[in-house]
């Protein structure tokens, strides 16, 4: 993105897709909180195991986080955001059709890498729109 803001009209759009976004990845964070008992008997696992689904989430998007902007520098924020939703919604998508507890871990780890940079990068789109 470029250090001019957009018109007044695609603020709007552009806050709007941010929000969206950014909505979608704190959500997902908590999302599988519920779903922990019904994950742990449809895939036969103790409740070490299953927390494992949310562990894995967590420290692919920690260790994410702080290459954002180094990441942002070197492809660009608006490639970087579109990359980071696209990756986020496709593993989100794996995840719902995950048949076993190692894949629905493997796709929470990419679904961790899609969402880390959701949200630096929504802050740092918005001052930029909102200056």
């Amino acid at each position: 993105m470029s250090d001019t803001a957009p018109p007044a009209t695609n603020k709007w759009l552009v806050t709007l897709a941010v929000m969206l976004a950014t909505v979608l990845e704190v959500l997902d964070v908590t999302i599988a909180n519920v779903a922990l008992p019904h994950m742990q008997a449809s895939f036969s696992a103790t409740i070490d195991e299953v927390t494992l689904v949310l562990t894995s989430y967590l420290v692919s998007s920690g260790i994410v986080i702080p290459l954002t902007g180094w990441l942002a520098d070197r492809i660009g924020e608006k490639r970087l955001f579109v990359g980071s939703t696209l990756l986020f919604t496709g593993s989100s998508v794996l995840c719902g059709l995950a048949w076993s507890l190692e894949s629905i871990v493997l796709f929470r780890i990419a679904q961790g890498i899609g969402g880390a940079a959701l949200m630096p990068l929504s802050q740092a789109t918005l001052l930029r729109v909102f200056p």
